[in-house]
């Protein structure tokens, strides 16, 4: 009965048809957005192709500095109209993050409260300057990791790098970078879910910590700790960030549930006090 009267009841659950019929709708909102982002692309690939060499051609400076060839080349007779289409699907990728991002949060929403809905709007705002921050880390720090790999080219031997090849290691590196930013996105929004509480993720710390640092020593493409600190570090700051939102987000659930037995606060193994009026 409180839950009616805060309006925050469960919306109605819906049969399988309508599921595949909603994801069927997002999936198509989705496939457009990504569609123009790809003629999009396709327009201004040159431009495209030269901020994506960009990296590349900076090592490829340095190695020269050095005495070593390296060479980006393409090995196959189709292979630039391929390139073509895979730089555009990336940029429809990238440019349609805020509707893809917002489609995805809406196919989630029927299975939660009616207010936490709203954050549909609030998800996308932030997540996705959280994923083109992570992009642009990326963009930043693969130079650093090319010369580095590089490097380790024999003396006397020409390093010829075929251009799929660069782009699948470029897309890699920046997605991983882009989805590692939105982690401490998806704390919050547990924790506005009611599954997780801002002091079981402080209980959690070193498990959070020694997380975080495996997946930047095995996202980055070098691994070597200077890379895996400019990864490392940002995600750990925008986690305690977030671990604060999820204490200052319990303390406002609590003093609006004052009334309300709140049981969030002890361990699944520690007995709870009882009411015996309740």
């Amino acid at each position: 009965m409180a839950l009616k009267e805060r309006g925050a009841e469960p919306a109605a659950a819906m049969p399988l048809t309508e599921h595949l019929r909603e994801l069927r709708s997002r999936l198509v909102k989705s496939g457009i957005a990504i569609g123009l982002g790809m003629v999009l692309g396709w327009i201004y690939y040159d431009q495209l192709f030269s901020l994506l060499s960009a990296p590349f051609q900076g090592a490829v400076a340095e190695a020269q500095a050095e005495g070593r060839d390296v060479t980006l080349a393409l090995t196959g007779v189709a292979d630039p109209f391929v390139l073509q289409i895979q730089i555009s699907a990336m940029a429809g990728l990238v440019v349609s993050a805020p509707v893809w991002l917002y489609q995805l949060w809406r196919f989630v929403t029927p299975g939660l409260h009616r207010h936490e809905k709203r954050w549909a709007l609030g998800f996308v705002a932030v997540a996705t300057p959280l994923f083109f921050g992570g992009v642009f880390l990326a963009y930043t720090v693969l130079p650093l990791g090319l010369e580095v790999l590089l490097g380790f080219t024999p003396e006397n031997v020409e390093n010829i790098v075929s251009v799929d090849r660069y782009l699948s290691f470029f897309i890699r590196t920046v997605l991983v970078f882009g989805v590692g930013f939105l982690l401490p996105l998806l704390v919050v929004l547990l924790n506005f879910a009611g599954v997780l509480t801002g002091k079981r993720l402080i209980s959690w710390w070193r498990w959070i910590i020694i997380g975080i640092v495996l997946f930047a020593a095995v996202a980055t493409p070098t691994g070597d700790p200077i890379n895996l600190l400019l990864l490392a570090g940002p995600i750990l700051l925008l986690v305690a960030i977030a671990v604060g939102i999820c204490v200052l987000n319990d303390r406002r659930r609590a003093r609006r549930d004052g009334a309300e037995p709140d049981y969030s606060s002890y361990d699944d193994d520690e007995m709870s006090p009882l009411d015996p009026e309740a």
